[in-house]
C-alpha cells in the first residue's frame, strides 16, 4: 500500500487549516490535507507540496517532519507521514484534482481551528491516528514547526 503524507498547516494567525468533509452516505468528518505518494514524487516533501497545491492552492514554508503514524486500512496497514508547515499563500482558484472535480467525492470545505485540544476531540477527525497525534500536540505545534 502506498504511503501518504499529511500537512499540519498553520496559517498566519496560528490556526490549523483542516477540511470539513461532507461525503454522500457518510457522517461529516474532518481531515488535514494530504494524499498518496505518486511514482513521480521525488521525496515525501515533494508529495506534501504537490498535495497542498492541489487541494488548497497553497504554498508553504518551514516544512518539518512531525510523526509517522500507522493505522488499519482496507485489510492492510496504512502509513502516514505527518509534516508541519506554515502557510505562505493560498489561492482557491488553483485547487484542482480528482477529489475536487468528481462530485461523488463530496465537499472539501476549508476551515480554520484554534490550537486547542478540544477543537480536535470535539470533531470526528480521520484518520484516528492523526487525530490522536493532533490532540496530544496541538498546543505545541507553533514550536514544533521550525524554520530550517
Amino acid at each position: 500500500m502506498r504511503p501518504s503524507v499529511r500537512g499540519v498547516l498553520l496559517d498566519h494567525d496560528e490556526q490549523l487549516i483542516v477540511f470539513r468533509r461532507t461525503v454522500p452516505g457518510r457522517d461529516v468528518y474532518y481531515s488535514v490535507p494530504g494524499g498518496h505518494v505518486e511514482p513521480e514524487d521525488a521525496t515525501l516533501e515533494h508529495t506534501l507540496r504537490r498535495e497542498l497545491m492541489e487541494e488548497l492552492g497553497a504554498t508553504v514554508s518551514d516544512v518539518t517532519p512531525l510523526a509517522t503514524v500507522t493505522h488499519p486500512w482496507q485489510g492492510e496497514v496504512k502509513t502516514q507521514h505527518v509534516y508541519g508547515c506554515r502557510l505562505v499563500a493560498m489561492d482557491p482558484a488553483l485547487r484542482h484534482g480528482p477529489e475536487l472535480e468528481d462530485p461523488s467525492r463530496g465537499r472539501y470545505d476549508v476551515e480554520r481551528l484554534p490550537l486547542l485540544p478540544s477543537e480536535i476531540t470535539s470533531r470526528h477527525v480521520v484518520p484516528e491516528a492523526v487525530a490522536a497525534y493532533l490532540s496530544e500536540h496541538i498546543v505545541a505545534l507553533p514550536t514544533l514547526i521550525t524554520t530550517p
